[in-house]
Formats: C-alpha cells, structure tokens, sequence
C-alpha cells in the first residue's frame, strides 16, 4: 500500500513542477514571512538570507523565471553603478599614489565582476531539467557563490600586499582632498547596491546575491576608511595610508567569513529550521494526515523542494490517499516561500500486530 502510493504520487509532484505550476505562481503572493536565523549586528546583517519577500506580479509570469529575470537586473544595474565608481576611484588613485584607496578601488572593481558568475548561474538555472541534471541547473548559484568567495579573498590579499608594501616603502599621498571625496563617492556607491542586492536576493531567495550584497556593503565601509587616511595625509602622517590599506584588508576578511558561513551552508542544504516547523505545522492541519514522518527540505539555487512522508488510515483506497497527499502538496505550497514542488509519499496507520511495511527497505538503510 505504501510503495504504491508513493509512485503513484510521484507522478503527481511531476505534473505540478512541470505543469500545473502550484507553488512558482499563484501561491507566491501571501505568504507570511519566516524568521531568519543568520548573525545580525555590525558584521554586516546577514539577517534574514532565507526570508523572501514576493513582490513579483506572480499571476502573469512564472515566478521561478521571473526571480531569475529580476536577479538578472539587479546583477547588471549593480555592475553599472559598481563600474563608474571604481572608474572614477581609479583617476584618483593614479593622480594621488593613494594605497588605501587602490586597495578600495580593486575591491570595488571586484565586486562589480561578481555580476560574471552570478549571470552565467542565473542563466544556467532557467535551462530545463534533463535525464542527466534531473533537478535541473538551480545548484550552479551555489558555485557561483564559491566564485565570489574566491573573489573577496583575492581582492583581500592584493589589499594586504599594497598595503605591507606601502608600509615598508612610505611614500606621501597626493591629492588629498580628491581622495577625500573618492572616498565619499566609494561609500555611496557601494551603500546603493548594497541594498538593493540584498532586497532582490532575500525577494527571490538568492544566497550568493545576498552575500554579494553583503560584499558590496562592506566596501561601502572601507570607503569611508579611506577618508581617515586622507586625513591622517593631510596632518601628514605618511603611515596613516598604509595602516588603513591593512584595516580594509581586516573589513574584507569579516565579510570573507559571514559570506562564506552563508554559501557553505546552502551547499550543505541547510534551511532556515523555521521552515521546516512552518511545513510540518501545514500537513497536520491536512484532513486525513494522522502524522508526519520524514520531512526534507533542500534549496536548488533560489527554489525549495519538499519530500515527505505523512502517515494516513491503512484502510483508505488507494484513490483516497492520493487525494490526502495531493492536499498536503497543496497545503505546502501553500505555507513554505519559494517552494516549488513537493514529494509526498503516504504510509498507511501501523495496526497491532502488524510488521512494518517498510521491513523489506531495512537492509538499505542500516548503518
């Protein structure tokens, strides 16, 4: 009874992925916020990653292409705002010999070439499954963010080598004022696509464009580290340029380590544990779900997926269960944010005396 209505179901969750659509469209719109569990505070708010908020005209256009589209907007209107900045931080840079300011204009410059990877991931998870890739492309976000972690640590060390050498080799700075204001345009810059990286990314449940939001955010603050150097310049303290060079090598390592908890853990499939509370809470609202037995939840780019078992009446058709689980599809789709399809496999009651249906399964499972 189990067994067959597992396959039965099966093919159920294939029609609404490939479909019907339930969960990328008209369940996208009202669903209540989850609370985040990420580190908040100064070390940039990594608040609220796994949070989406959906906004999308959901009812016209397929949420999952059009999550990707607005990713795909956010990455090249932030590459533009990010390109202009670096371009007029490094006129500065060439006329001063400023250290810490190359050291922000080459993160800068970094975090605009970020965009690359993430379009290319962005673009890959559109393209359908296949017999071979038979989740589809979703997980090439995840390998985009291991990118952009290579990225922050390179851009950190070429700051620690300017800045060391500067260190051994004093030079003053030039140009002081026009550092200042680099400086203040760096932080502006920055601060913009900061936000709105990190709005589009938690909105289409993004991980690699909110740590590339989060990267943008702390080079908006070694910008205005810049400004002490040029102060330190201007009292002329030649040694002000490079320790401040090694400070926004510190700033980028901390967001190097937050960047990086958050992209391991979604190559881990770690989900918000609140989700899974939200999900097991639907099914036992479900009519005729006496309990819920294994729940899995994974992330596949910017889109969940659901597999679980829920226990009903042994007695019940085969009809009947169907019925149940389609429900419980429902139901999911219904309670977990950017959920897309769900698996649900239906085990019959256990009765006195009875041996475990899934008995035959045992030997596969053991340790």
């Amino acid at each position: 009874m189990s067994d067959r209505h597992h396959h039965q179901h099966h093919g159920h969750e294939h029609r609404h992925a490939h479909g019907h659509g339930h969960g990328r469209g008209e369940h996208q719109h009202e669903h209540p916020h989850p609370r985040a569990h990420s580190p908040a505070g100064l070390r940039h708010r990594v608040a609220h990653l796994l949070k989406p908020h959906s906004h999308e005209t959901a009812d016209k256009l397929d949420s999952a292409l059009e999550s990707s589209a607005r990713g795909m907007r956010a990455l090249w209107v932030s590459l533009a705002v990010l390109g202009v900045t670096a371009l007029a931080q490094a006129v500065v840079v060439v006329v001063s010999g400023s250290v810490a300011l190359l050291g922000d204009t080459v993160h800068n410059t970094a975090d605009a070439l970020t965009a690359v990877p993430l379009g290319i991931a962005f673009v890959l998870g559109r393209r359908a499954a296949t017999r071979r890739f038979t989740y589809g492309y979703g997980r090439a976000e995840d390998l985009a963010g291991i990118v952009i972690l290579l990225t922050i640590a390179a851009s950190a060390a070429f700051a620690a080598w300017t800045a060391v050498g500067r260190l051994l080799d004093p030079r003053p700075v030039e140009q002081i004022p026009a550092v200042a204001v680099a400086a203040l345009v760096g932080f502006a810059g920055n601060e913009w696509v900061a936000r709105y990286r990190t709005r589009v990314g938690r909105a289409i449940g993004s991980a690699a464009l909110v740590a590339d939001g989060l990267h943008a955010r702390t080079d908006g603050f070694t910008s205005l580290a810049v400004l002490l150097s040029a102060g330190g310049a201007a009292l002329g303290w030649q040694l002000a340029d490079p320790i401040v060079g090694l400070a926004i090598t510190a700033a980028i390592t901390l967001v190097l380590r937050d960047a990086a908890r958050e992209v391991f853990r979604r190559v881990m499939d770690a989900v918000d544990p609140d989700l899974v509370d939200r999900a097991e809470r639907a099914l036992r609202d479900v009519a005729g779900v006496r309990d819920v037995g294994e729940l899995r939840l994974r992330w596949i780019g910017h889109r969940l997926r659901a597999e679980v078992a829920v226990v009903v009446d042994g007695e019940v058709s085969v009809r009947q269960a169907h019925a149940i689980a389609v429900d419980a599809e429902h139901a999911l789709l219904h309670a977990v944010p950017r959920l897309t399809a769900a698996l649900v496999h239906a085990d019959p009651a256990p009765v006195p005396g009875e041996a475990d249906p899934h008995l035959p399964l045992a030997h596969h499972t053991a340790a």
